[in-house]
């Protein structure tokens, strides 16, 4: 079924040269990253689609097969859907962390 979907996409006049892909490689490495339930490969692997040119086409094609999980595009996909964050496994905390928000300053010249 995925097969028939890329075919599809592929026919339509889309063409991508995913061998382009910053994700790409002969040996298939990165294949575990961008499927880790760990945060930090997660994270990674987010940063990875940020600097790759493919990342609208990768990204559009996930939601257009509702990818059941694992990082397209640069965001985090469960059930077919975007994930704002992962949370760390167990329970959460009974009280939310403080989150700082950095704000740039201005450098004098």
């Amino acid at each position: 079924m995925l097969a028939e979907q890329i075919t599809q996409t592929e026919r339509a006049g889309d063409q991508v040269n995913w061998k382009l892909a910053a994700c790409r490689s002969d040996d298939g490495a990165l294949a575990a990253l961008f499927f880790s339930e760990q945060l930090d490969d997660i994270a990674y692997a987010k940063s990875i689609c940020g600097s790759c040119d493919l990342i609208v086409p990768c990204l559009e094609g996930a939601l257009a097969r509702r990818e059941p999980w694992g990082v397209w595009g640069g965001q985090l996909f469960a059930n077919g859907k975007i994930l704002a964050q992962k949370r760390k496994r167990g329970r959460p905390p009974k009280v939310r962390p403080v989150e700082v928000e950095l704000v740039p300053t201005a450098q004098s010249a």
